[in-house]
């Protein structure tokens, strides 16, 4: 007896993030991604999905956060991640040349076709970010 498991359209990860965790949360993507045949995306998500749990380990004091990953009716990819604490991320123009930080949503706005972020219920955000296909 074949029993049928239907494909996977979100993956959902409630973790406490460290420097090392981005890579796993990459490879993870990265599976999901060629499970879903949208490969082509691999570039802009890996990076996005980079910048956004960065920002949770250097910003977030518990460093706890939800990654949230949906295959989209659009041919793409929303990912999303939330975190406890209070305060949205700012986009910040006049960053010194020699800096090494603050550029993650600029990097963001430069390879997703659309990013946002929301409010939580009680206290936190959610920065999310979509890829399509053709975008």
């Amino acid at each position: 007896m074949n029993t049928y498991f239907p494909p996977t359209t979100h993956y959902r990860m409630r973790v406490t993030v460290g420097e090392h965790s981005v890579r796993h949360i990459r490879r993870i993507v990265r599976s999901l991604l060629a499970e879903w045949e949208l490969a082509e995306l691999v570039d802009a998500v890996e990076l996005g999905v980079t910048e956004l749990v960065t920002n949770v380990v250097r910003h977030v004091p518990d460093q706890r956060c939800e990654v949230v990953v949906l295959r989209t009716a659009e041919a793409g990819v929303r990912v999303e991640v939330a975190d406890g604490a209070p305060g949205l991320p700012r986009v910040t123009a006049d960053l010194p040349l020699e800096g090494e930080s603050g550029r993650g949503l600029l990097l963001l706005d430069a390879v997703a076709d659309k990013w946002g972020v929301g409010g939580r219920p009680g206290e936190g955000k959610t920065v999310w970010f979509e890829c399509h296909l053709n975008g």
